[in-house]
């Protein structure tokens, strides 16, 4: 067999192997490749549009089912759209809910009404949307929210804090920088190590460095940290009187991922698994109380082009729906 044989036997195996693609939808993919800035090598090109069009055929499906009233929530392709739902799962980090929150005692505080609507944006409390990127620190973004809010009840002065100071120097607390973290320990190293800076003087990098922590430019400081009692009920009593509030939920599954807008309820939902942290800020219905459309507003880390501008609807009053109610946790300052 000579050379040019065996190369073009070997090629034609190669093309034989490789999936097809979809050649109707080749411009849809360049302009959706330069929308979110996606630039790959030849090889990982044909693999990242074989799960982009898997992706596809799923938000259409999901969509012709909103479409037809069997879903209440839109799924697009948004900058998660070329990746498996074991890559995103792994951008997740369990948390130990129980064996945290047996260490710090619960407090609640009742009020006798509360408002049937609550966003704290309206009232100043929200910075913008971050974008967390492929660092797994969810967790910071959150806890720095929760300060930013409770900071601008304190002074009247919004400003956003930094999560990079809290991912490269919370690990003694028990993080671990971009592969895990939790908001206990990161709550625990503001409240012990004299307070957490501004972003503006120690910006976001979305990979861990050394500790850069000076004191003298401590934008905020927190005086202690409590838990919310575990039901939603407590949850929105909380987020009423107090301000946005950090919580974990299960964002494991294909529809978090690729979520676009409406009031977000999955079936497969753990409400005992706990593996991403946002910013609770506040609730509400649509349509009529009573016709059970209820949900919770969470601001997330993953950018203004994901969700609602960033944000997310889940359903309020479905039996702790995602475990939205299970790792909720506030800061004094």
């Amino acid at each position: 067999m000579t050379l040019f044989v065996f190369l073009a036997i070997l090629c034609l195996g190669v093309a034989t192997a490789a999936p097809s693609s979809d050649h109707s939808l080749d411009s849809e993919w360049q302009e959706w490749k330069i929308k979110y800035g996606k630039n790959y090598s030849l090889e990982e090109e044909g693999q990242r549009r074989t799960v982009w069009e898997e992706n596809k055929k799923m938000v259409l499906q999901h969509n012709m089912e909103y479409n037809q009233g069997k879903k209440g929530f839109t799924m697009e392709m948004n900058a998660f759209g070329d990746m498996t739902g074991e890559e995103f799962r792994k951008m997740m980090t369990d948390i130990p809910v129980q064996t945290l929150r047996k260490r710090r005692s619960i407090q609640q505080r009742r009020v006798s009404y509360v408002p049937k609507f609550v966003d704290w944006r309206r009232r100043g409390y929200v910075t913008p949307v971050k974008t967390q990127g492929r660092c797994n620190s969810c967790w910071a973004f959150s806890v720095a929210g929760a300060i930013e809010g409770q900071m601008f009840w304190k002074t009247g002065r919004l400003a956003s804090l930094s999560p990079q100071n809290l991912v490269d120097c919370s690990r003694p607390e028990g993080n671990l920088g971009c592969y895990k973290g939790n908001t206990y320990y990161a709550l625990e190293y503001v409240q012990y190590n004299g307070g957490l800076e501004a972003e503006a003087t120690y910006p976001y990098e979305a990979r861990e460095g050394h500790c850069r922590y000076h004191p003298e430019r401590s934008a905020a400081r927190v005086t202690d940290f409590v838990f919310v009692s575990e039901n939603e009920e407590a949850l929105m009593h909380a987020v009423a009187i107090i301000g946005p509030i950090s919580v974990g939920i299960d964002a494991s599954h294909e529809s978090f991922k690729l979520y676009r807008g409406g009031i977000y309820y999955e079936p497969k939902c753990r409400s005992d698994v706990i593996n991403h942290s946002v910013l609770l800020v506040g609730y509400g219905y649509e349509g009529r109380e009573s016709d059970g459309s209820k949900y919770w507003l969470i601001k997330n880390s993953h950018g203004e082009k994901w969700g609602m501008n960033g944000y997310m609807k889940i359903a309020r009053d479905k039996n702790n729906h995602c475990g939205i109610a299970t790792y909720a946790i506030y800061p004094r300052v």
